[in-house]
């Protein structure tokens, strides 16, 4: 397979060019203008700070009551997929998240195949956001169908992604005070509420309960949980946008994880504590999307059900979706720059800088995903197994890439991140690969076996993958 031009950008900064891309071979196109500050937002704002209002019954219901329990456990878990980006990160600041970091760490072959299978986590996530957003709103304003619910949100967010990263990045951080506004409001009706006396239970059954613990219960709810903490991944995809050290990559992805981490506990303790229909929640919570509503007006009234909701719907559709269509614009971006999808999805706007054709491909993706499901009884169900599937098992290739990188390659022996964390995190993922749903195993598995044959068929067309070489040794 031919490789992508080597000549260096000659407006590239002395910054890029420190860090950056010339010397794996590629051009400096994308605008490096983000702050360590605009990546942590971005990760935030991906993981959603409220994500578990749209999800608290599931998990409750699938924790056995022990949500807290459920997020503590999902936290440490995804820490150590965590580091392994830190890791990768560093030594390959480039876009393409996994994709890049199995195909540079491994080889090329194990590379693509990598970012097949991430694909269907990006390519399906803004589709998920949209129709879960769309549903909501409409729920509130019904004269507006959820299809043009869907439409609007998607028109909106291209035309943002449109002009480049910091419009992006702006809107990042009116969204992540609006949605930080809303969560405070509530912990704070919540502790009154607490302190009034409505709680339900010993302080502490947020994290365990000795009625209804078991550690296939609560790992089995960390597979719902974990859905929230996707995101954090997504901040590798800005690494040719980032004008920070390259290690500083790899913080905002550890910081803006834990940061999430603990605003989701917090809050899923508070609401634990408060609801009011706790047997009803353990017997049939997945099905009750508005548990956590449910929650909020038992606490504060009616008006703080309509806000939490709202609020959910607008994070959902419009701030996490953004950050999610741009994230999955970059990972065509990357393959395509490598001549691994079409070449059309490797064309960089002019002036604002962005991947213009995969952001357009990913609008049209979501639209017509979030069309054909929106009236699907289960859409959003499948939707979020099938993401699951996908972004464990290429965090798995993650993991792998960090061993034979520094260990095999490098010779390197700090054991415990180029081997024990990266070991401990492959086998905590794929307990939850081997758990996920039926149906997503075989659709994920599917999946993979269409990319391998992909794969087959370039090497047997005498294309097989190949990345450009590095002209400076990685740390």
């Amino acid at each position: 397979m031919s490789s992508p031009s080597t000549t260096p950008s000659s407006s590239a900064s002395p910054q890029s060019a420190a860090t950056g891309v010339e010397r794996f071979g590629y051009q400096q196109e994308l605008q490096r203008s983000l702050s360590f500050t605009d990546l942590l937002i971005y990760g935030l704002i991906f993981m959603v700070p409220i994500a578990p209002f749209g999800i608290f019954g599931s998990v409750f219901e699938g924790s056995g009551g022990m949500v807290a329990l459920a997020y503590i456990i999902g936290m440490v878990a995804m820490a150590f997929t965590a580091l392994s980006y830190a890791q990768m990160s560093k030594a390959f600041p480039m876009a393409g998240s996994v994709y890049t970091y199995a195909g540079r760490g491994i080889g090329a072959p194990v590379g693509f195949l990598a970012g097949w299978v991430i694909l269907l986590d990006y390519i399906l996530v803004p589709a998920l956001l949209y129709l879960v957003a769309s549903a909501a709103m409409a729920s509130f304003v019904p004269v507006i169908p959820v299809w043009a619910w869907l439409i609007m949100f998607i028109v909106l967010n291209t035309a943002v992604n449109y002009f480049g990263i910091q419009m992006t990045a702006r809107m990042n951080k009116i969204m992540l005070v609006a949605e930080l506004i809303v969560l405070a409001i509530f912990l704070v009706v919540g502790v009154v509420a607490l302190a009034q006396g409505k709680g339900h239970g010993d302080a502490f059954s947020p994290i365990f309960d000795s009625s209804t613990f078991s550690g296939p219960l609560v790992f089995g709810a960390v597979s719902v949980a974990v859905l929230s903490f996707l995101g954090f991944d997504g901040i590798s995809m800005l690494a040719e946008e980032s004008r920070e050290d390259a290690r500083k990559l790899g913080r905002a992805m550890v910081g803006a994880l834990m940061l999430a981490g603990l605003l989701f506990i917090t809050q899923t303790w508070v609401a634990a504590l408060l609801a009011p229909n706790r047997a009803e929640l353990l017997d049939k919570g997945g099905s009750m999307d508005s548990a956590f509503y449910d929650v909020a007006e038992y606490a504060g009234g009616h008006w703080l059900s309509v806000l939490t909701a709202v609020a959910t719907a607008i994070a959902w559709g419009f701030a996490n979706s953004l950050v999610a269509q741009a994230a999955t614009s970059r990972l065509l971006f990357a393959m395509a720059r490598d001549r691994l999808l079409p070449r059309f999805l490797g064309k960089i706007h002019p002036k604002h800088k962005v991947p213009i054709n995969a952001t357009f491909l990913t609008a049209v993706i979501s639209l017509v995903l979030g069309l054909i499901l929106v009236n699907s009884e289960d859409g959003i169900g499948q939707l979020s197994s099938l993401i699951n599937f996908g972004a464990m098992t290429a965090f798995l290739a993650l993991h792998v890439s960090v061993v034979v990188h520094y260990v095999v390659r490098k010779r390197s022996r700090d054991w415990w991140r180029h081997l024990i964390a990266p070991a401990i995190g492959f086998l905590i993922l794929l307990y939850v690969v081997i758990n996920a749903k039926v149906a997503a195993q075989a659709v994920g598995l599917t999946w993979l076996a269409i990319g391998v044959l992909i794969l087959i068929t370039f090497i047997l067309m005498g294309r097989r993958p190949t990345l450009p070489d590095e002209t400076e040794v990685s740390e």
